[in-house]
């Protein structure tokens, strides 16, 4: 039996079900997919932009606006999922996810085609804590390490097959079918979770008029953005699409008009519905209630960060040409931030939430896990290319499933896991592991790949990565209020990613050193290859060490950084256990303490 949620004064509701819970934890595995299905599909969204393929430093946006919405916004919509509930929260967050597939899937230029992107991050990143925060409602602190071993396990899992399905979508059909697919799972996702915690009679009423003016509104966008060629150019019919300024775009032309027209009129029935498909009322109320100032402070440090690291080539440098500038920005929106949160009767993050050393520990050990996850995310790909799969992009991907597959696997063992032993242990044995899988990587020769003992290492590192995930947010979620949970895992998430973003740089720093280091020391190879190919192959060869020696020395740094997760875990974690079943205590919006509050989960 579950139990019920309270609400935020402590009155009873009505408790989560196994099956809405299990919706939400396939959205998070959905969602998790499109994390990495433009592994693939980069090159041919492209061109569907209109750049071409030797202009990919032009597309680091693609990535970046997924990164940037799933990072920079994660923690108001934890906070969210605090005040107003967990599951309008996921709802919404399925309806922005399906909302940014649809604009990523029709956009027909670049700028369109980052606001999907976007939006889907948002959309992405916002079920994860809602969904962990669901967890932490239903079950008691000394059951819930499991559940969220499967959390997590789905959300890797569907790491794991983002890239499949990318590639299987790809040999029958264009990419724009990928971000349908989305829409269309998110869209139905999106009902199914909101119909499975609603009463039975709620079930067989649904919104029809929302529905229908949701199926003409995504039809009128298709048709505005891809007409159909005969009426496109029918000299009546064709009117539609030219524009009622002088000038103008798309949104002014008649058939534009409509279109915002369906949106306003979608709008507006879901503020009115008695049962709206999606109640969106009382939205603004709760945003200002989380302290939006203190939150877009935050996005702006976070995005910073972001924009500093991710819109550059891991294998050529660390930063981007203006990372300085974005850092210097986000310095100022973090002391701001620091101010404004020392002044806010109603701050972000309420005052002594993280007061915990787990609390405020487990992000310390998620930012080290995240700096070196993502030496195997990008280093083992760039070693296989480098090795055995220099043309082979999928090879070099098929590689690194190695290490993926067991990620999911080591999650739902270490879920299992803190049933019966302390997360900073489990935490601490599972980064342990990693650090000696990139031990045996920072050995690698040109041939290892080919060898069993390289496929045995990046499963053991997988398992690793996977042993650490649930022990750590079971962590702070014991050690922090249950009114503040949402909060709480959405600050874990962001860690860990801005860990993968600090990661990256930092270690690439230092295998571009190494590998610059070693070239100095190459004779000239005008001069080389002038004495013919034999010395001229030589050469090509010793460079070629150099780039494997710049790997290694990735691998290794990756090494210590597992380490100091390991040790961060083991220290910072501990206490966590001996405060289950012992009263947190939280606080309402308007102040009111309150034992173990949790949010309602009422439509």
């Amino acid at each position: 039996m579950s139990a019920a949620q309270p609400g935020p004064v402590g009155v009873p509701r009505k408790p989560v079900s196994r099956g809405t819970l299990a919706l939400a934890t396939v959205a998070v595995g959905f969602t998790a997919a499109d994390t990495y299905v433009v592994v693939l599909a980069l090159l041919d969204m492209m061109q569907g932009v209109g750049l071409s393929p030797d202009q990919l430093q032009r597309a680091a946006p693609i990535i970046s606006g997924f990164l940037l919405g799933y990072v920079a916004i994660l923690p108001l919509i934890g906070r969210l999922a605090d005040m107003r509930g967990r599951l309008p929260v996921l709802s919404a967050c399925l309806i922005g996810f399906a909302l940014g597939s649809l604009v990523t899937g029709l956009a027909p230029d670049m700028p369109t085609l980052v606001t999907g992107r976007f939006l889907q991050g948002v959309g992405a990143g916002g079920l994860v804590p809602a969904t962990l925060a669901l967890v932490a409602d239903r079950y008691p602190p000394e059951r819930r390490g499991l559940p969220l071993g499967l959390v997590s396990g789905a959300q890797e899992t569907g790491a794991l097959l983002g890239p499949l399905l990318g590639a299987a979508v790809l040999a029958v059909a264009d990419w724009r079918v990928i971000f349908a697919l989305n829409l269309v799972v998110g869209l139905g996702l999106a009902v199914l979770l909101r119909w499975s915690a609603g009463p039975v009679r709620d079930r067989r009423r649904p919104d029809r008029l929302s529905a229908v003016l949701l199926v003409l509104l995504t039809a009128g966008v298709v048709v505005l953005w891809y007409p159909p060629g005969p009426l496109y150019s029918d000299l009546t019919v064709g009117l539609l699409w030219v524009p009622l300024v002088p000038g103008g775009g798309d949104w002014v032309t008649p058939l534009g008009l409509v279109v915002l027209a369906l949106a306003v009129g979608l709008v507006v029935r879901l503020r009115t519905a008695a049962d709206p498909l999606l109640d969106v009322r009382g939205w603004a109320a709760s945003l200002r209630q989380a302290d939006v100032s203190g939150a877009l402070l935050l996005a702006a440090a976070l995005g910073a960060v972001v924009l500093a690291f991710s819109t550059t080539d891991p294998k050529l440098e660390a930063m981007s040409a203006r990372g300085w500038w974005f850092l210097a920005l986000g310095a100022a929106a973090l002391a701001g931030l620091v101010f404004h949160l020392r002044r806010s009767p109603a701050p972000l993050v309420p005052r002594g939430a993280l007061r915990h050393r787990a609390a405020w520990g487990s992000l310390v050990v998620s930012l080290l896990i995240g700096g070196a996850l993502i030496a195997a995310l990008v280093d083992v790909p760039i070693f296989a290319r480098t090795t055995i799969y220099p043309d082979s992009q999928l090879g070099a991907a098929l590689v690194l499933v190695r290490f993926l597959v067991t990620v999911p696997v080591g999650a739902v063992v270490g879920g299992w896991l803190v049933h019966r032993l302390a997360p900073g242990p489990v935490a601490a044995t599972g980064m342990v592991l990693a650090a000696l899988s990139f031990v045996a990587m920072a050995r690698w020769d040109a041939g290892a790949l080919e060898s069993w003992t390289s496929t045995a290492a990046l499963l053991v590192g997988g398992l690793g990565f996977g042993l650490a995930v649930a022990p750590v947010t079971a962590a702070v979620l014991d050690a922090t209020p249950a009114a503040v949970h949402g909060l709480a895992a959405s600050l874990t998430v962001v860690a860990r990613s801005v860990g993968m973003l600090l990661g990256a740089s930092g270690l690439t720093t230092l295998g571009l050193r190494r590998y610059y280091a070693l070239q100095a020391d190459l004779p000239d190879p005008a001069t080389v290859c002038a004495d013919g190919t034999a010395r001229c192959d030589a050469w090509t060869d010793l460079l070629r060490e150099a780039a494997l020696s710049q790997e290694r020395t990735v691998f290794a740094g990756a090494a210590v950084l597992a380490l100091l997760a390991a040790v961060a875990a083991l220290v910072l974690l501990r206490g966590t256990r001996a405060r289950v079943g012992s009263v947190l205590v939280g606080t309402t919006p308007g102040g009111d303490s309150h034992p173990s509050a949790s949010p309602t989960d009422g439509r």
